[in-house]
């Protein structure tokens, strides 16, 4: 057999297994001596400790209840130590405090641990006077604050109100009799101030007719299209050209809608997959690009389509969706006219420099185009670039006036941050216009909107426009080929 080695002794030396027992017993008296130093130290360091970690435990917890080692329970402490632990006295020094700290505001006027130096008389004074300080700015930051939600909540109570006499005024009087009162001064007047939203939709169906006659039932038959080219494309991508539309373009048109479907109004959590609306939203994209083949799907259609069928029923916001594509602005916008889109741009050049010509010169001066900042504002209607409450107003006054209402309301933005947007730079101004302040409000937009005229020299948009046109056209001549020849 073979002789055993040394075995380890109790601190990890090796212990030979002839070794004598009085040296074997000695140096396990050594380990525990050794052990009564750590629990003596941890002990120390316990009660050392500042008083205010243990102001959140119950009151009968006594610190000498913390074990000060892990490997040992409170009786073996006592037996080894010969020490007994009792509750430590109660601090003379904090009997008059009317408070228990909430929060490290009130750590200024703690004393400090037993076993640091005592705050000197002065410096207690120092810190109870910061504090005081301290306490009174954060009252009036509270009344501030309280002031501020009551005029909220004041001026909420006040347009609730406000809505709920409209209202009765828009279903009573105003409905029944649409076409003699829709142009009325008083219903133009009750329009500015936003529709109700029980009657928004109603009234927006009105506003934008239905030019193109649609019914519920064609909607359902472009729906029953979309389905079975959904479902054909999913099997297999070999069918034919059909309706000038290519496979490859139809194709494409169902990816970005579904794309599109999942960054719509992503804070509501509606029209995402599995939100109620997903499936709505997705079959009114579908049957529209059945519907118009030559315009297909385009990026920021699907907000419009979105804001319609949160006031408006399934097919009645189809119906009201294709005429609102069918008109001149949307329809130049949408097909991606590029000619038409500038001479909107240049129209709205000349109401920009007309109302905000130091602004103008400032954008000018950087080479800042319209386009990069009103192509997402009228291809999504402002729905995405505004708070939704604040859009459909946007809307239901751009149901009343028309597309000028669109860059008028570009402008109402650019009048509303003007000292803002004159302090930047190109880069700036384009990030600031592509994604406007949140705190954004209808009263203070309306009324940078109502303070823009759309009127140059006696010519009001349309004349304007009109007159942009023939510029063109003549350019255009004046430019072509034959002529030069």
């Amino acid at each position: 057999m073979a002789p055993r080695g040394p075995r380890p002794g109790l601190d990890g030396a090796a212990v030979s297994p002839t070794s004598s027992p009085e040296t074997f017993f000695q140096k396990g008296q050594r380990n525990s001596n050794q052990l009564s130093i750590v629990l003596l130290v941890g002990n120390y360091l316990v009660k050392s400790l500042p008083e205010r970690i243990f102001r959140k435990l119950p009151k009968s917890f006594n610190r000498c209840e913390i074990p000060a080692c892990g490997l040992l329970n409170l009786l073996e402490y006592e037996a080894r130590t010969g020490r007994t632990c009792k509750p430590p006295p109660q601090s003379s020094r904090r009997k008059n405090f009317e408070f228990e700290p909430l929060s490290t505001t009130a750590l200024i006027l703690e004393d400090r641990p037993s076993n640091l130096p005592a705050k000197s008389v002065e410096e207690a004074l120092r810190h109870r006077q910061e504090y005081d300080e301290m306490v009174a700015e954060a009252k009036k930051r509270e009344i501030k604050e309280a002031y501020k939600r009551k005029k909220i909540m004041k001026e909420r109570f006040k347009q609730e109100e406000n809505i709920a006499s409209a209202m009765v005024i828009w279903i009573n009087e105003i409905l029944p009799n649409w076409e003699v009162m829709r142009s009325t001064r008083r219903v133009r007047e009750l329009w500015w101030q936003g529709l109700p939203p029980s009657v928004r939709g109603k009234v927006w169906s009105l506003a934008v007719g239905n030019e193109l006659n649609i019914t519920p039932e064609l909607y359902e038959i472009f729906l029953s299209r979309a389905k079975e080219r959904w479902k054909s494309f999913s099997e297999t991508s070999s069918e034919n050209d059909t309706e000038g539309v290519s496979v490859a373009d139809r194709e494409a048109s169902l990816e970005l809608i579904k794309l599109d479907i999942s960054r719509t109004f992503p804070s509501l959590y509606i029209f995402q997959k599995g939100g109620p609306y997903h499936d709505v939203l997705h079959s009114i994209l579908g049957a529209y690009t059945c519907y118009r083949p030559d315009v297909g799907y385009v990026q920021g259609m699907s907000f419009i389509a979105a804001v319609l069928i949160l006031n408006l029923e399934e097919a009645d916001a189809f119906i009201a969706f294709a005429n609102l594509l069918n008109k001149p602005c949307q329809l130049a916008f949408f097909r991606v006219d590029h000619s038409m889109m500038l001479k909107y741009f240049a129209t709205f050049e000349v109401f920009f420099e007309e109302n905000l010509s130091k602004l103008f010169l400032h954008f000018k001066s950087y080479s800042l185009t319209p386009d990069i900042y009103l192509i997402d504002w009228i291809f999504t209607l402002y729905s995405k670039s505004l708070p939704l409450d604040l859009a459909c107003r946007v809307w239901d006054v751009f149901c009343r006036d028309g597309e000028e209402f669109l860059f008028r309301t570009g402008l109402g933005i650019l009048r509303l941050y003007e000292d803002i947007l004159l302090q930047m730079d190109f880069i700036h101004i384009a990030q600031f216009l592509t994604k406007l302040p949140e705190d954004i409000t209808s009263e203070k937009l309306f009324n940078c909107i109502a303070a823009i005229q759309m009127q140059n020299s006696t010519k009001k948009w349309t004349q304007v426009f009109a007159s942009v046109m023939k510029d063109i056209k003549e350019g255009d001549k004046n430019n072509s080929p034959a002529l030069k020849s």
